[in-house]
C-alpha cells in the first residue's frame, strides 16, 4: 500500500489486466455449487464478463448463475448524483433465496455503491451469504463494509478518482481523473 496521502500517478497505477488474473486465482476456491457471481454496472459486469471465460471449467461444472446489477436508484446519494446516461436495468434471472452470491466491483471506495447492491439484491430474495470481491480497494472506506477478496490495495488521495475502463480492444486498463464533486461512488 502507498501512504494514505500520498498521490499516485499514470504510471504508478497496477495492470488491470494482471490484477484480473489475480483476482480469477483467489476466485477459485468460492466457486461452488449453489453460488452466482453478480457484477456491479459497468465495471464489475466488464470483470464478471471476463471471469466467466477464465474460469469456464468451474463455472460449468459448479452450474455457477450469473447477473447483473445497476444500483444507481438504490444509492443514497440518487438526489446529488441523478441518472446516469448509462443506465442499464438489473438482470437477475435465477433465484436469490438461499444462494451464496459473489458481489463484484472494480473499485472499492466507500462502501456505498455495496450497501446500495446489497439493498437491491434482497428485493430478489434472501441470499445464503454475500461476498464481495474487488479488482482494487483504493481506501477512503466510510461504513462498515469492505470486501473480502482484493487484487490490489491503493491509497489513494481525496481529490483523486480510480475508474475501471475498457479500452476499443476488450482489454481493461485503470484510470485516474481528478474528482468532479463532492459525491462519492
Amino acid at each position: 500500500m502507498t501512504d494514505a496521502n500520498h498521490t499516485l500517478d499514470h504510471n504508478q497505477l497496477p495492470d488491470a489486466e494482471a490484477l484480473l488474473l489475480v483476482l480469477a486465482d483467489k476466485l477459485k476456491p468460492l466457486l461452488k455449487a449453489n453460488t452466482a457471481l453478480v457484477g456491479i454496472h459497468s465495471g464489475g459486469v466488464w470483470l464478471m464478463q471476463r471471469l466467466l471465460v477464465l474460469l469456464a471449467d468451474q463455472i460449468k461444472l459448479h452450474q455457477i448463475e450469473h447477473g447483473t446489477l445497476d444500483v444507481s436508484f438504490y444509492r443514497d446519494d440518487y438526489a446529488q448524483r441523478g441518472l446516469k446516461a448509462e443506465n442499464r436495468p438489473s438482470q437477475i434471472a435465477f433465484d436469490v433465496e438461499n444462494k451464496h452470491i459473489i458481489l463484484i466491483d472494480d473499485v472499492f471506495y466507500t462502501g456505498r455503491t455495496t450497501r446500495a447492491a446489497m439493498n437491491e439484491l434482497f428485493d430478489y430474495g434472501r441470499p445464503a451469504s454475500i461476498t464481495l470481491i474487488a479488482l482494487v480497494n483504493r481506501g477512503g472506506r466510510e461504513l462498515p463494509i469492505a470486501p473480502q477478496m482484493v487484487a490490489a490495495d491503493l491509497s489513494l488521495a481525496a481529490s483523486q478518482h480510480l475508474q475501471l475502463t475498457k479500452l476499443a480492444d476488450g482489454s481493461l486498463a485503470l484510470e485516474l481523473t481528478p474528482q468532479h464533486n463532492s459525491a462519492r461512488p
